[in-house]
């Protein structure tokens, strides 16, 4: 019945990637560029849901019952300002709204005591319950040591991978459970992090579904060595440089 109604969706434009049951849209989170992008590539796939990485559940279930809180939803959160996300609600049409953003103590579980007891007997089917490779370990170490200004400890930074190995699995997860409640094709909104294709979001969608097809689509400041189906490189946003912020006090 998927499959049947894969075969009816129109082909995905440039912007949104190839025709794919789950289409990731990755962002910079501050840059309206990128959420102009991911709006346009919205409007062209007109997915049947879209997950969001901003959204708890109970946000989600709020701003589906009653659209005009989601401001104040967002207000309480710690995102960038709403207006920058707004073109992309505005781009919804009648999708569906997923929200897959876990609780802080959810995170702070994940943090010290690792994905797989959060997953539980689920862990397996997302990799979970592996260690990842030594290498790709110390390379992911090392990219949260930069993206924290080398401010913290670098023995933390294992800590945050495990984090990163959560939500990227919880995504995953609720773009498949969207998949088959809603029909193809589904879209993740998410950083670039988790759009990445060789390990995050599309390679965890492989790992626990083999035969469901994925296109990440990456809106990125400049050129960049992390992987997508596709790249677009947007206008740089204006902001102050947070590690030169954090060495100046």
């Amino acid at each position: 019945m998927r499959l049947t109604a894969l075969l009816l969706c129109l082909a995905s434009p440039a912007l949104a990637g190839p025709q794919a049951e789950i289409v990731i849209l990755g962002e910079v989170h501050d840059n309206a560029n990128a959420h102009r992008g991911q709006a346009r590539a919205l409007r062209d796939l007109a997915p049947t849901a879209v997950v969001f990485e901003m959204l708890t559940a109970e946000d989600a279930q709020q701003a589906t019952a009653n659209p005009g809180l989601l401001p104040t939803i967002w207000q309480d959160s710690d995102w960038p300002d709403y207006s920058l996300y707004k073109p992309i609600f505005d781009a919804l049409g009648t999708a569906r709204i997923i929200g897959a953003a876990a609780p802080r103590d959810t995170i702070r579980t994940a943090y010290t005591e690792g994905p797989a007891a959060l997953f539980g007997a689920q862990a397996p089917r997302y990799g979970l319950d592996k260690a990842l490779p030594e290498d790709q370990q110390a390379t992911r170490e090392n990219l949260q040591f930069d993206a924290h200004c080398k401010a913290m400890p670098h023995d933390m930074m294992a800590g945050l991978v495990a984090v990163q190995r959560y939500r990227d699995a919880v995504f995953a997860r609720a773009a498949l459970n969207a998949l088959d409640t809603y029909g193809p094709p589904v879209a993740v909104i998410a950083g670039n992090g988790h759009a990445r294709t060789d390990w995050g979001i599309p390679a965890l969608i492989a790992q626990a579904a083999p035969g469901v097809t994925t296109h990440s689509t990456g809106f990125v400041e400049a050129a960049t060595d992390m992987p997508f189906d596709t790249l677009h490189i947007v206008p740089q946003a204006k902001r102050d440089d947070p590690c030169e912020t954090l060495e100046t006090n």
